[in-house]
Order: structure tokens, then sequence, then C-alpha cells
């Protein structure tokens, strides 16, 4: 049969070679290869930004000043996941795209161009694809511009703990969770966990006592335990159990709070385990269903020896839409200048306005996170960690700006 291959057009042969070279590229070097494709293609001048660790800025990887990711048109890319095009002032103009791996929002692509056409769009989308893909792969050169420009240096506590964190965000097209964790230079107890795997997402919330080093051992050995019994196939019971006998055994005289949580994605079923900490809550048609997810109080990780009984795992069914708070009390205890707590109906009512706006779950938790700090001055006296995690039965708004930033549609 004749060869019907089609050949590979110059944008193809540039794409096709950073594809290749990109797995051995330090990441450093992710802005000089964007910059050589897109003036290679007559595209124009590009820099890539990559979000803080707080998500307040983009840092630029190369040359060029932070920019704020409220009130600028990169940070509406950002926020939003979706293209923004401007005019530079009759130079031309300067496009934004989002860069994102999967579900999670790394920062922005900027374009100083000409003119824009659907196969410039195309390309560019392409490129942010696989510039994500290369920054991801080397996440210690990705961290290093996430807070290189920051005064503050991070704690030892907070360096080893986020080396065990997940990305903040997963999804599929049935459900999304994301997580944000506070403050994020000088963390002590407080981890999160998710991931997704066979149908089932698997997610939790963990608060240790202190905010010292043992804290942040104390959480990173729960949820390597977590994790070793998630993977060896633990139902939730046993996977508390795990986490129980290692506490124990390793740190006789430390606890901690958390719930641990098995969504199913095909039926919305969710089962929980609480294990001292503050119930979890479920928000339905923008109202918080009052103690859906309440029950008895458990003793903390680390102490069932103490009791005579199992774990208690509970079921819930889920609706479309639904959406799960699960949080430490560091949220809610958050004191402002007059000594007012944040508190949960200001917690609840803020995410209930989010949600009614319509924005996408991690914007919201940013957003929610800044108000929060913005609340105590920039100054936390405890950890805090929120999570929320989104089930639905159609695409989530989140995977509709993904999916379209993949297409041609502009």
């Amino acid at each position: 049969m004749p060869d019907e291959t089609l050949p590979l057009n110059h944008g193809e042969q540039l794409l096709e070679r950073f594809l290749v070279t990109g797995r051995t590229l330090d990441p450093r070097e992710a802005p000089r290869i964007a910059e050589e494709y897109t003036r290679a293609l007559g595209l124009g001048a590009s820099t890539v930004y990559l979000a803080d660790i707080q998500q307040h800025r983009l840092v630029a990887m190369g040359d060029g000043i932070d920019l704020p990711i409220d009130h600028t048109l990169a940070g509406w890319a950002f926020r939003t996941g979706s293209m923004r095009v401007t005019d530079d002032g009759g130079a031309g103009l300067v496009a934004w795209f989002p860069l994102v791996d999967g579900a999670e929002r790394l920062g922005v692509l900027g374009l100083r161009t000409a003119a824009l056409d659907r196969e410039t769009i195309r390309r560019c989308r392409l490129l942010t694809a696989l510039l994500a893909m290369m920054i991801t792969s080397k996440r210690d050169t990705s961290d290093s511009y996430a807070h290189g420009t920051r005064a503050d240096t991070m704690t030892l506590p907070a360096e080893m703990l986020r080396a065990f964190l997940p990305p903040r965000t997963v999804c599929t097209e049935r459900a999304i969770s994301t997580a944000v964790l506070e403050p994020a230079y000088q963390l002590g107890g407080d981890a999160f966990e998710h991931s997704l795997a066979d149908g089932v997402l698997h997610a939790a919330v963990l608060d240790a006592m202190g905010h010292d080093l043992a804290s942040g051992l104390t959480a990173a050995l729960a949820l390597g335990a977590c994790r070793n019994a998630r993977r060896n196939g633990a139902d939730l019971p046993e996977l508390v159990a795990t986490i129980d006998r290692a506490m124990h055994d390793w740190y006789p005289d430390r606890f901690a709070t958390g719930v641990f949580l098995r969504l199913d994605l095909a039926t919305g079923t969710l089962h929980w385990a609480n294990c001292g900490h503050p119930p979890p809550l479920l928000i339905r048609a923008d109202q918080v269903v009052t103690d859906a997810l309440a029950g008895p109080g458990e003793l903390p990780l680390g102490l069932s020896h103490l009791a005579d009984r199992p774990r208690t795992v509970r079921t819930v069914s889920l609706q479309p839409g639904d959406r799960l708070l699960i949080y430490t009390d560091g949220v809610v205890d958050a004191k402002g200048a007059n000594h007012e707590f944040f508190g949960l109906s200001r917690f609840t009512d803020f995410v209930i306005r989010a949600t009614a706006a319509g924005e996408p779950a991690p914007e919201a938790l940013r957003r929610l996170m800044h108000a929060i700090l913005e609340h105590q001055d920039d100054r936390l006296t405890d950890d805090a960690t929120i999570m929320m995690i989104e089930w639905q039965t159609a695409t989530p708004p989140l995977l509709d700006s993904l999916a379209m930033s993949r297409t041609g549609s502009w």
C-alpha cells in the first residue's frame, strides 16, 4: 500500500522536536523553548508565568515583572481557565493562555503578537499543554519559582510536609476535588490527600496536634499510612486502623484528627469516617444541609487503643451539584482585629455565593482562603485547610473551560 502519511507542517515539526527534547530539558528552559517556538512561527514574543504558592501573583519564569492574579487580564485567564485577548495600544495584541496540567492550574503563557487566527490559537494551546507537562515533570523547579520572589522563607516543617502533598486539584467528568492550605510558608500539622482510581475519589483532611517539626512529621506519617493502606486495597475501617496503629507505634505521644472519604463517581454514594475532626458540610441547592455528615464524636487518630469499639463508617447519597466542605478548625477559628471569629456562617455563605455565581471550585477556594487571611491580617494563628468536593452528572464548569482550551473554540 502507498504511504498516505501526511507530512508535518513547520509548526508540527517544532512541536514534535519540543516534545522529544522536553523530556530531558531543565524545566527552567521552558521560557526559552516557548520563545523560540513562537518566534519561529512568526507568532510573536512569549513569556511564561507560574502562580505563587498562595496564588496571589503570577511569577515570570524569564524576564518580566510579577503580575497580580486579581485585577489583571493575565490573572483572569488563570482564574477562569480561558484565553483572554486585548489590544496592546495599537502595537498589536496581547493574548493570555491558561497553563494547566489536567485540572491543576499552574500559570499562564503571555503572547505579544501582530494578529491572531484560529490556527495561531490552536498552536498556542498545544504549546501550553506541552509546557505544562514539561514544568510538572520537575516539581522542584516549579516550586522554586512559586515562592522564589517571596521575602519569607519556608520553614522546615512546611517544606517537609509539602513534599508529601498531592496537586491542589484532581478531577474527572463526574467530580472535582480541590484544596488549599495556609499558612503556606509556616504550616505545621495540616495536610490533605485526594486521588482518583477505579471510579472512586479517595480524599482525606488531617490536622496533627501542635505547630512544630513533630507536627509535620506526624501529618506526613498519617499521609503515608493512608496512601499505603489505600494502595493495598484496604477498605475505610482498615485504612483508619492502619493509621491508628502507625501513629501509636511511631508517635505514641502525638495524635491527629482527620476525615476520610470515598466517593463512588458513578452513583454519588459517599462513605466517610470522622476521627475527632469537625464534621464535613454538605451544600445542596445553595443551602447547608444541617447535620448531613454529623455523627457521634470519635477519638482522634493514634488514640483508638483507648476505646473499646471499632471506627464508624457512615454513608450518604449525594445529588448532582452537591458540594462537600472538609476543613480544619483554623478556618472558622481565625480571629480578626476585634477578636471576631471568621466563623462557620461566614465560611459557608462565601461558598454558597461563589457557587451561585458559577465560580469553579478551585477559584472559589482561592478567594475564600484570601478572605480568611485578610480577616486575620495575613497572620493565621493556626493552620487552615479547606477541601471542596463537587459531584456532578454533567461536566463541571472548570472542565468545560479546560475542554474549550483544547479545541479550536475561541
